[in-house]
């Protein structure tokens, strides 16, 4: 019925939208890109490395279980100083990633004050968040030495949950004015597209973020009553209402398709093997190297660095499946979004532009695809873009069900 009603209201052809070349300076940006993935995963194993082997962590333990005396108020002064001066050892490379380089090629608006308030509201996130959850972790380690792992895998989960719950209503709105969208004609069409796509209680917000970038965005985010669809202005500004149609189906496919539940369920089986290779190697590193660490027992909360460097490591060794899981949500995202506006051309040549909005290398090489590519190419979302017309073959609809069609358009088709 869908194939049938979509086939008289339009007369859709497949796009014929060319992938845009890279420029000097976007192969400039992509090379340079990825000695600075490289340079910023490097430091992030070196740091905690650095604690552990200067003995330094043994030292801060001690220093923290003087002056903080009872064991809770002693753990929470080890991990604030610990983040403290992680964050001020990470802050130069921080700093040239996400301010210089961005403002050298042109992508940033942001100004040196507004970057620096929002490094301290990081920290500040960073720090506060560290205080209220690892002390669970080295109380399990202090009550089970030996299946302490598999209750911080269940209670990691849990933090999950309450993380993604909090996020769009706590922690968002401290780095960006998030607030009903300004557009209201605007609003009402998005509307429509969610009441189409099967969403009764969708929820759509605007973020004022060219006050840093140029570069577009848009996402879902929450969990339960804090689930929204949230799109940046420069996303609204930089692209016509077609293109925003398909931005926002794009974003409706990943609601309506569960993919902030999926993520969790990988997150969860992912979180077990973590947490039983850290707890295998920990143990072994710890008997090895006790002297050079300065700490005799797991559960001391001088052992941070080396649980974090080991969680940290197990992470990047896992980056490759989480990529492809991702690549995968990302394209049945592209999907629904091509299926619920009909569009080819306009999706195809979303993503084309944003070849130049964001600098991009379209067809960056496997080994990039396979380290550091969450989202298909462009090349291949150009491409996708304009072949995937199903309608075009008479097949169906992949995700026809989830779409419901009003009394308009049912009378066009009966």
């Amino acid at each position: 019925m869908f194939e049938v009603f979509f086939a008289a209201i339009s007369s859709p052809d497949y796009a014929h939208v060319a992938v845009p070349a890279a420029t000097e300076q976007a192969m400039s940006y992509y090379h340079s890109g990825n000695v600075l993935w490289i340079l910023q995963w490097a430091w992030s194993l070196i740091i905690p490395l650095l604690f552990l082997a200067t003995g330094f962590s043994g030292k801060l333990g001690t220093f923290a279980e003087k002056y903080g005396k009872k064991w809770f108020f002693s753990t929470s002064l080890y991990l604030i100083l610990f983040v403290a001066i992680y964050q001020l050892l990470n802050l130069p490379l921080d700093f040239y990633a996400s301010y210089v380089r961005e403002h050298e090629y042109g992508l940033s608006t942001q100004t040196l004050s507004r970057w620096l308030d929002s490094y301290g509201k990081w920290t500040l996130v960073i720090m506060l968040s560290t205080v209220a959850f690892v002390w669970i972790f080295y109380l399990l380690i202090k009550k089970s030495p030996l299946r302490w792992w598999l209750y911080s895998w269940l209670v990691s989960i849990g933090i999950a949950f309450i993380m993604m719950f909090i996020n769009p209503i706590w922690i968002d709105p401290l780095f960006n004015d998030v607030g009903p969208m300004k557009d209201k004609q605007l609003e009402q069409q998005l509307l429509n597209l969610a009441s189409r796509a099967g969403i009764d209680d969708g929820r759509i917000f605007e973020v004022d973020k060219s006050k840093d970038t140029k570069m577009g965005n848009a996402y879902v985010a929450g969990l339960g009553n804090t689930k929204r669809i949230v799109i940046w202005d420069t996303s609204i500004k930089g692209n016509d209402l077609d293109g925003i149609l398909f931005i926002m189906g794009h974003e409706m496919g990943h609601y309506v398709l569960s993919h902030n539940w999926l993520l969790m369920g990988y997150f969860s089986i992912i979180a077990f093997v973590i947490s039983n290779l850290t707890y295998r190697t920990a143990n072994f590193l710890l008997a090895r190297y006790q002297k050079r660490f300065g700490f005799n027992h797991l559960s001391d909360i001088a052992s941070t660095p080396l649980l974090l460097f080991l969680i940290s490591f197990f992470i990047l060794l896992s980056n490759p499946i989480f990529h492809y899981f991702s690549r995968y949500m990302e394209r049945e995202a592209d999907r629904f979004g091509i299926e619920i506006n009909q569009n080819n051309k306009a999706a195809a040549k979303l993503f084309a532009d944003a070849v130049h909005e964001h600098m991009a290398n379209p067809r960056p090489g496997i080994i990039y695809k396979i380290w550091r590519s969450h989202h298909p190419s462009l090349g291949d979302r150009v491409d996708f873009c304009n072949s995937y017309c199903p309608w075009e073959k008479g097949q169906s609809l992949k995700y026809g069900q989830y779409f419901r069609l009003d009394e308009d358009q049912r009378k066009s088709i009966q």
